[in-house]
């Protein structure tokens, strides 16, 4: 996933390099959602208690690739072994960890408990038209957490594209893994117009509730092909068996029933 191609031309040598075309950054899309696909109410979500179902969310945002992880585990060792060597001004510092990136729209970020804010061990970036001032004007604040004042403050984009920008610039340089949109509906329908969105780990919310937010794709079971806003290609449900590799653990399967609601977790992809 690194950021725009770039060509160097060695004036005294007189040969002209070009680097590969970058690999463009993958969106994948987490959403909870009702049969109809109802995601929201009045600001919120519909539904409350799922708490494993939100332990999920958890650890399917955090967890890194395979490849990532290796890179991290790496790094640890890397600045284990240099803390004995002694003339540490020899050595170069070492590069940032990886972690997975979480966008999201400012109502989103205001629907989270400000003592979750920011999420957890990823890069949070928040999109929101009101930073795209260019510092015209006073930046709004984003409130996270006051019982950890420490915690990284979320990335500011005025625009989904924006937000893309500093991300692939990070993504470039390993310190961003994978990345995930979380909402809300108009972020939604934003990163489904674009060729990097290429999954949506859902989980269909089997019991009905009342909604007036809606998730702009319809992810019909019958056929398990997809309707809705996307560039090219139609969305296909892919089997557990490929749920399980792709999120790095034994995913419950079949109907989970939690505080008198039903749901089930699936993966769908965008076949070109």
């Amino acid at each position: 996933m690194p950021a725009d191609a770039a060509s160097s031309t060695s004036g005294s040598a007189g040969v002209q390099s070009t680097s590969m075309p970058p690999s463009p950054l993958e969106l994948t899309l987490v959403v909870a959602a009702t049969r109809d696909m109802g995601i929201g109410l009045r600001g919120t979500l519909p539904w409350t208690g799922l708490k494993k179902e939100m332990a999920y969310f958890a650890r399917v945002t955090k967890r890194l690739p395979p490849t990532s992880a290796v890179r991290n585990a790496s790094q640890k060792l890397r600045t284990h072994t240099e803390t004995h060597i002694v003339d540490k001004q020899a050595t170069q510092p070492s590069p940032a960890p990886a972690v997975n990136a979480v966008i999201m729209g400012r109502k989103t970020w205001d629907s989270i408990p400000p003592r979750f804010r920011p999420l957890k061990d990823r890069l949070n970036v928040v999109v929101s038209r009101s930073f795209a001032s260019g510092g015209q004007q006073p930046q709004p604040q984003l409130h996270g957490s006051e019982e950890d004042p420490s915690a990284q403050q979320p990335l500011r984009a005025g625009s989904l594209e924006q937000a893309l920008e500093l991300l692939r610039a990070r993504a470039a340089s390993g310190a961003v893994a994978r990345v995930f949109v979380i909402g809300g509906g108009q972020i939604y329908a934003s990163s489904l117009k674009l060729a990097e969105a290429r999954r949506v780990l859902l989980t269909r919310v089997l019991t009905d509730f009342e909604c007036d937010t809606h998730f702009p794709l319809a992810l019909r079971e019958e056929g398990k092909d997809g309707d809705g806003p996307s560039e090219g290609g139609r969305w296909v449900r892919k089997s557990k068996e490929e749920l399980d590799r792709w999120a790095g653990e034994e995913v419950a399967g079949g109907v989970q029933v939690e505080n008198n609601a039903e749901y089930e977790f699936q993966m769908w992809e965008r076949v070109d």
